[in-house]
C-alpha cells in the first residue's frame, strides 16, 4: 500500500487498482503455497509442486519490478529509493520465512535488484548500481546457509524422533516379552513409573508401589532390625554415592519370601546436570542361583554322606595351610580307611555297605569340634583336617575316639555289622608344605597302620617316606625284571619220611636284581601280587620248572606255587595244560601248592581252577595247613593229594609242646583216612625228623635234608641218590 501511494498523483489510477489487484492475488496464492510447504520436511516435496512454487514468487517479483522501473522512468531517485527501500524489506522477509524453498527467495531478490539496477542506470547514478548485486549476493548467501541450516536440523530432528520411536518399540516390546524389567527411582530412592512387569516383580499392584522406599521394599523384615544382608548394604551404598552400577546381585526378602535379584542401574540427570534419580534394569535369577548353588555344593560334597568330598577337603587344608604359614602355628590331617568293609559289601550287597557308609559319616561329624572338618575321600576312605593343632597330643587323643566310635556295632536293615578303622597322620607344615605333600604322607603313615593289623593310628615319620620311595624304586624294577632275566628258580627236596628218598622238589622263585641285589622273596612276591605282576612272572615260573622236571628221574614230581591272583584269572587250567604240552612233562608229576588264602576272594572260582587242574591229571597240595580259616570246609569240597603241615607246628612239637603235637597227630590221621599224604616242613635236624616220622608224616621236607639249590645241583643230588641204590643193590 505504501508503493502503491507513491504513484498517487502520478500515474493512471485503473493502472495502481489493476497492478495492486494482481499482487493481492500473488500474495494470496504465495501464502496458500507457503502453508502447504511448512509441513514439508513430514513428506517428499514433488517436483510439480516446487516448480509452481518458483513460477508463484517469479510472477511476484516481476509485479514488484514493475513500479521499480516506473519510479525510475519518472526520473525520481528518492521514490526510487523509498520503493527498492520496501521491496528489500520484502526480500529480507522472504529469506527469514521462506527456508523451505530457498531458490524463492533467490528469484525475488534477483529481479528486483536488476529492477533497481535499471533505474540507477536509467538516472544516471551509476556510481550506485554496485548496490544491488551487492545486496543480491549477500541475500542469496544467507538465503541457502539458513536453509542448509534448516535442512540440517531437520533432518537431525528426524533422526532424533526415529530413535526415540525405536527406543520406545524396544523398551515397549522388552517390557511386554522379557524376562526383565525396568525400574526407576527419585532422588529420595522412592519408585517412580512403576511397570506392571516390576510390579509383579515385587508382588504388588503398581499404584500401590508408586512411592515406595525402594531398599525397603527389598529388605522386608529385615528393615526394622537395621541389619541389611550384605548385598543390599552394597545396593545401598551405591545408591548413595550415586555411581553406576551393573549386575549386582542382590537378596531381596519379599513378603517373607527369599529371591535373588540381578539389578543394574545409572544415575539420572536433568537439563542443568543436576541429580534426579536412578533408572535401571533387573531380572529374577532366583532359578540360576539355586541351580549353581546345587552345583557347587555336587561339586564340593559327597551325596552319600552328606560329607565334604576331596575336592572341599583340599581346600580346606589348603587354608589349614595357609593360616599355619601366616600365624606360624601347625595343622593336621588324618586319613581314615575302613577295615572289613569290603566283606560287608561282598556279602550283602553295595546298599547295605552305602547306609553303612552313611552311619560312618554321621558318627565322624558327631566327633568334630569347631576347628576340625572331616569328609569323605571316595570308597571307604575318609579325612580330617585340623585347621589350628594347638596340641600334638590332640592328634592322638582324636584318632582314638575316631577307632572307638567306628568300631562300635551299627544296625543296618537287622544286620549287626562290625567294621574298624585305620588311620594316618602327619602334621603340617612339618610333614609337608603343601596338600599334596601333607596328604601322601598320611597315607604313607595309614599304610603303616594296616601292616599293624588295623584299628591303629600311625603318625609319618621321614623314614616312611624312604620306605615308600625304595618300594616305589623296588617296583619299577621287579615291572623289567622278566625282560632283564633277572629270575632264576631254586629247588628244595621233599624226601620220603620212611626211606629219605628224594620224591619230589619244590620250585622257589628268587630274583637277583641289577639295582637291588637279592631281594627276599617276601618282599617282591607280595608286591607282585598287589601289581599283578605275579601273572606273568607266574607263567614263567610254571614253565620253567616243568622244563627242569623233564631232565629227572620219571618218578620225582615237581612243586609249584600258585598265588591267588593266578588261580583266579581266567583260563588259569588251559595255561597250565598248555605249559605240560609244551614241555612233554606228564601232568601227574606236577602238583600245585595253594594256600588257604586263596579261597578267601571267591571260593568257588578257586574251587572250579583246582577241580580242572586236578582233572588234567595234576596233584594239588594245600600249603601251610592249620594257619588260615575253615580248612575243615575245604577238605570236605576238594580231594587234596598232601596236606602240609606249617613249620610253626613241627618246631612247636619239637619243643615237647603239647598243643602242636596234638595238631601234627589230628592232621595225620584226618589225612589217612581221606587218602591223602602230610609233609611237615621246616624240618632241620636229626631229631625233628625222628619226631616226625614217629608221628606218621608221609614226607619231610627241610634244611636237614638240603636247602634250596640250583637246577645243577639238584640233578647232582638225584645222581648221587640214584648211585647210592644201585650200589646198595
Amino acid at each position: 500500500m505504501t508503493l502503491a501511494w507513491l504513484f498517487v498523483g502520478k500515474g493512471a489510477w485503473w493502472a495502481i487498482v489493476g497492478w495492486t489487484i494482481l499482487l493481492t492475488g500473488v500474495l494470496y496464492r504465495s501464502l496458500e503455497l507457503e502453508r502447504r510447504f511448512r509441513y514439508a520436511q513430514r513428506r517428499s516435496l514433488q517436483a510439480g509442486e516446487y516448480i509452481e512454487h518458483a513460477a508463484v514468487m517469479t510472477a511476484h517479483a516481476l509485479l514488484w519490478a514493475v513500479p521499480m522501473i516506473a519510479l525510475a522512468l519518472a526520473g525520481s531517485l528518492t521514490d526510487l529509493l523509498v520503493g527498492w527501500l520496501i521491496v528489500m524489506t520484502l526480500v529480507v522477509g522472504s529469506a527469514l520465512g521462506i527456508v523451505t524453498a530457498p531458490i524463492c527467495t533467490i528469484i525475488l531478490c534477483g529481479i528486483t535488484s536488476a529492477s533497481l539496477a535499471f533505474g540507477l542506470i536509467h538516472l544516471g547514478f551509476l556510481q550506485l548500481t554496485i548496490l544491488p548485486p551487492i545486496f543480491f549476493g549477500l541475500v542469496t548467501v544467507g538465503t541457502i546457509e539458513k536453509s542448509r541450516m534448516f535442512l540440517a536440523a531437520k533432518i537431525a530432528e528426524a533422526g532424533v524422533e526415529e530413535k526415540n520411536q525405536v527406543v520406545s518399540l524396544l523398551l515397549r516390546e522388552f517390557e511386554e516379552n522379557g524376562a526383565d524389567w525396568l525400574w526407576q527411582i527419585d532422588a529420595s530412592r522412592r519408585l517412580r513409573s512403576v511397570s506392571p512387569r516390576f510390579a509383579y516383580a515385587l508382588n504388588r499392584e503398581p499404584h500401590a508401589a508408586e512411592g515406595e522406599s525402594f531398599v525397603e521394599l527389598l529388605a522386608g523384615k529385615t528393615w526394622n532390625t537395621g541389619q541389611l544382608n550384605q548385598s543390599l548394604a552394597e545396593l545401598a551404598e551405591k545408591l548413595n554415592r550415586r555411581e553406576s552400577f551393573a549386575n549386582i546381585l542382590v537378596c531381596v526378602d519379599l513378603n517373607g519370601r527369599k529371591r535373588w535379584w540381578e539389578l543394574s542401574g545409572t544415575p539420572i540427570l536433568d537439563e542443568r546436570n543436576q541429580y534426579v534419580g536412578f533408572r535401571g534394569v533387573g531380572s529374577d535369577v532366583t532359578e540360576q542361583r539355586e541351580s549353581s548353588e546345587k552345583i557347587a555344593y555336587l561339586a564340593r560334597y559327597d551325596t552319600l554322606t552328606r560329607l565334604p568330598n576331596r575336592l572341599l577337603l583340599n581346600e580346606a587344608l589348603s587354608g589349614a595351610l595357609d593360616y599355619a604359614a601366616e600365624w606360624r602355628t601347625r595343622c593336621a590331617f588324618l586319613m581314615l580307611d575302613l577295615d572289613r568293609f569290603k566283606a560287608v559289601n561282598d556279602t550283602l550287597g553295595h546298599q547295605v555297605g552305602d547306609k553303612l557308609l552313611e552311619q560312618v559319616g554321621e558318627r565322624l561329624t558327631a566327633l568334630m569340634g569347631e576347628n576340625e572338618m572331616c569328609g569323605r575321600l571316595g570308597g571307604d576312605e575318609f579325612g580330617v583336617v585340623i585347621r589350628d593343632l594347638d596340641d600334638a597330643k590332640r592328634v592322638t587323643e582324636l584318632s582314638r575316639r575316631i577307632i572307638a566310635s567306628i568300631s562300635a556295632p551299627y544296625n543296618v536293615d537287622d544286620h549287626t555289622l562290625y567294621v574298624g578303622t585305620s588311620i594316618g597322620s602327619a602334621v603340617g607344615p612339618r610333614d609337608g608344605k603343601t596338600v599334596e605333600e601333607l596328604m601322601r604322607n598320611a597315607d604313607l603313615a595309614l599304610y603303616q597302620a594296616k601292616d599293624l593289623g588295623g584299628a591303629e593310628h600311625c603318625g609319618f615319620e621321614p623314614s616312611l617316606h624312604a620306605l615308600a620311595e625304595e618300594q616305589r624304586q623296588l617296583e619299577d624294577s621287579l615291572r623289567s625284571a622278566l625282560d632283564n632275566d633277572e629270575f632264576e628258580l631254586v629247588y628244595q627236596p621233599v624226601v620220603d619220611a620212611n626211606g629219605e628218598t628224594v620224591v619230589s622238589f619244590e620250585a622257589l622263585l628268587r630274583w637277583n636284581s641289577r639295582l637291588h641285589g637279592h631281594v627276599s622273596p617276601a618282599k617282591f612276591i607280595p608286591m607282585a601280587e598287589e601289581t599283578r605282576l605275579i601273572l606273568p612272572i607266574g607263567k614263567w615260573v610254571l614253565r620253567e620248572a616243568c622244563k627242569r622236571a623233564m631232565q629227572w628221574p620219571p618218578h620225582v614230581m615237581v612243586n609249584v606255587n600258585v598265588a591267588p591272583p593266578q588261580l583266579l584269572e581266567p583260563g588259569f587250567a588251559k595255561m597250565v595244560e598248555e605249559i605240560l604240552d609244551e614241555t612233554g612233562l606228564p601232568a601227574d608229576r606236577l602238583e600245585i601248592e595253594v594256600t588257604e588264602s586263596v579261597f578267601l576272594s571267591d571260593a568257588t572260582v578257586a574251587r572250579t581252577a583246582l577241580e580242572s587242574i586236578m582233572s588234567l591229571g595234576c596233584s594239588v597240595a594245600l600249603d601251610d595247613f592249620g594257619t588260615g580259616y575253615s580248612s575243615l570246609g575245604y577238605l570236605r569240597t576238594l580231594r587234596f593229594s598232601t596236606i602240609k603241615v606249617d613249620r610253626l607246628f613241627v618246631q612247636g612239637a619239637a619243643q615237647g609242646n603239647r598243643e602242636s603235637l596234638a595238631i601234627i597227630r589230628a592232621v595225620v590221621a584226618m589225612t589217612e583216612s581221606l587218602g591223602m599224604t602230610t609233609t611237615a616242613e621246616g624240618v632241620e635236624n636229626a631229631d625233628e625228623a625222628a619226631l616226625i616220622r614217629g608221628l606218621g608224616c608221609t614226607k619231610i621236607q627241610g634244611y636237614y635234608f638240603g636247602r634250596p639249590m640250583a637246577a645243577r645241583e639238584a640233578i647232582s643230588m638225584l645222581h648221587r641218590e640214584a648211585t647210592q641204590r644201585s650200589r646198595i643193590a
